[in-house]
Formats: structure tokens, sequence, C-alpha cells
């Protein structure tokens, strides 16, 4: 079926650039969530890298990031060669890093097929993630269709885009592949539980495979700077055409771009857990909440206090007859905020000072 699986022509493109203002205070400009250690030992950003050994070759990974972050990427990865990390000199959101990605493989090989994913993803069925990658960088050099992955829901997410899924286009050991129908935004909470109901909805994790012609012909049709920028990019040195093209591109989103509207679009289904552990409220899920439903991390005690989040970075967190809190220790600052309100931590941004951002 198409190419061999371990193709010297697969790449895999991981976007770390973002902000993560929700995981205020641990999160911080130069220092968003991709960089933390939530979850486990090691930062997102090095979970996801790491997930994508044995999918593509160790040279064709690559990490796009901000010119802010670079320097704590690289201290991140430290054993990805300093010419696999590229800081993007503004921030233009995902359909122009998408541009860069694929440019800079196209540059360097015309026949790539190009995995791009974001970095800050929780997978823990890492070994299912890769069959799965393998096979849907195998079917996309083979198909000339942009491909994405969607995601089985779990519950009726609110949160996150939808893909409405069609008839089967094939399955092999790597999984089921769909015609995708279309787009949808994010639902109210009616909206997405009749998704749930229907059956054929399926989350969309953002995760996207395609030929580099593939990208450049929908590019084309569809955003013509994008499809410049891409076809414009230079073999060798590209550092004075980084920085003169990539700040004028609009700033737009993948899939506002390109995906939403583009000719045929398939998915693979998903068979390994994802989570884009958006908010605090998503630790517990990965933590293992103690007896009274409260999940920590660090130097935390609590007496007659259920149903909270609490993590220490140094001091000690003393929880006594409080629920439903989070409740999050930095040198420099503290948040308390109730469970209910971390989709709101975005409003405390302008109210912050500086020096805390």
């Amino acid at each position: 079926m198409g190419a061999p699986m371990n193709s010297d022509h697969f790449y895999a493109c991981v976007l770390a650039g973002g902000t993560g203002e929700r995981f205020w205070p641990m999160s911080r400009a130069r220092k968003p969530k991709h960089l933390l250690k939530l979850l486990s030992e090691r930062t997102l950003l090095e979970e996801t890298v790491r997930r994508l050994d044995g999918v593509v070759p160790a040279g064709n990974i690559l990490v796009l990031t901000s010119e802010a972050q670079a320097g704590d990427v690289r201290a991140a990865l430290p054993h990805l060669p300093a010419t696999q990390i590229v800081a993007e000199p503004a921030r233009r959101d995902s359909g122009p890093a998408a541009a860069l990605a694929t440019g800079l493989v196209r540059a360097r090989d015309p026949d790539a097929v190009v995995a791009l994913l974001a970095a800050d993803a929780s997978i823990h069925d890492s070994g299912r993630f890769a069959e799965q990658l393998r096979a849907a960088l195998a079917w996309a050099a083979a198909n000339p269709e942009l491909l994405t992955f969607g995601i089985k829901p779990r519950f009726p997410a609110t949160g996150f885009g939808y893909l409405e899924l069609a008839e089967e286009l094939g399955r092999n050991a790597g999984g089921v592949f769909r015609r995708v129908r279309r787009f949808v935004e994010k639902p109210d909470a009616a909206t997405a539980q009749r998704y749930v109901d229907a059956g054929n909805f399926a989350w969309n994790a953002s995760i996207f495979v395609w030929q580099a012609e593939v990208f450049l012909a929908e590019a084309a049709r569809q955003a013509p700077a994008l499809a410049a920028f891409v076809r414009e990019f230079p073999q060798g040195d590209f550092s004075d055409y980084l920085a003169t093209r990539f700040p004028g591109l609009a700033r737009i989103s993948v899939d506002y771009a390109i995906m939403e509207q583009a000719s045929r679009v398939a998915a693979i289904v998903s068979e390994f857990d994802w989570d884009d552990v958006g908010t605090w409220t998503a630790l517990p899920g990965h933590l293992h909440p103690d007896a009274a439903g409260n999940t920590v991390r660090g130097k935390v005690v609590a007496v007659d206090s259920t149903n909270n989040i609490a993590i220490s970075n140094g001091r000690v967190i003393a929880l006594c007859g409080v629920k439903d809190l989070v409740v999050v220790e930095t040198p420099d600052a503290i948040l308390v905020c109730h469970r209910d309100a971390v989709q709101d931590l975005k409003k405390l941004q302008p109210l912050l000072p500086k020096e805390v951002l």
C-alpha cells in the first residue's frame, strides 16, 4: 500500500509555539504548557518527541517553536540536534506553521510526506499511536489527499472541534480510514451530546498527514500566500527567507486556511487514548486522585478537603475544609481558583504584573 513503513520520505513536525495561559502560574510566555512536567518527570514536548521514535527517521523530526522559547526547547530536547529546532520569527498561528513545516521538508525532499502534530497532548498508549501514525504516513504516501486523525469521543466535549465522518475508505492493521464529510466548530453541550449519540462524529485532534505536494496544491487553491511561501522556500540556509517572509503571512489556523474547504479529506479513526490537557481540571485523569478525590503533586497536606487539585513547586500547600478548588504554588505567584472557573484564567492575564506573565 504505497511507500514502505520506514520510508526516508516520512517526516514529523511538532508545533511547540503555544502560550498556554490556562496553566498559569506554572505556564508563562517563555515557558508554556509543553515545557512543563505536568504529568511525568518529562515535559509534554519531550514525551511527544519520544513517541516518534521508530515512526520516522530521527533526522526527519523537526520542532517548530518561537524565538522566545527556542532556548528552553533545546534544553528540553538535548538529544535532538539544534538544526532540527526551528524558531518562528513571529507568532502566526497553525496555518503559517503548517506552511513552514511543509516548505522546510519539501525543500529538502520533494517527495516528502509530512505529519503535523501538537507538542502538548497526552497519549499514554504510545505503542498503538506509533503504529497508527506509521499507517497514516503510508496511506498519505499512496493517496493524494489530506489526512487527519479522528479521536473517538469519550464524552460530549464542548472544548473541541469535531469531524463528521462518512463512508469507510479502507482498513488495514493500522486502523480504519474514513471520508471526512465536514469539520464542525466547537459545539454547545446539547449539540455535542447529539454528535456523541450519532456515532459518526470524532474529535478533531489537529494531527494531520499529507504529501508536501498535496498540501501545496490545496494551498494554491485556497491560500495563495501560503502556497507561495511553500513553493519558494529555499534549499540550504533559509534563515533570511524565514525572517523576511514568515512575519508577513496572515494569522490563520490551518483548519480555516486549508482543511475545512479542502477538496478531499480522510481520517484515520484513533485507537489510542488522547487528551489535549487543556486546563488544570484535566490532571485528575492522569495523576490518580486520592480517596478524597484530591489530585496533588509536591508538598500538599489536606484535612476534611475533597475534590481539589493542588500543585506545589516548593512551599507546602495546606488544605483545610475546602472543596472543588485549584491551588497552584510557584516561587513568585499562587493561584486559587474554583474548578468551574479554570476556563476563565485567560481573563486574569491583563490584570497580572508583567513579571509573572
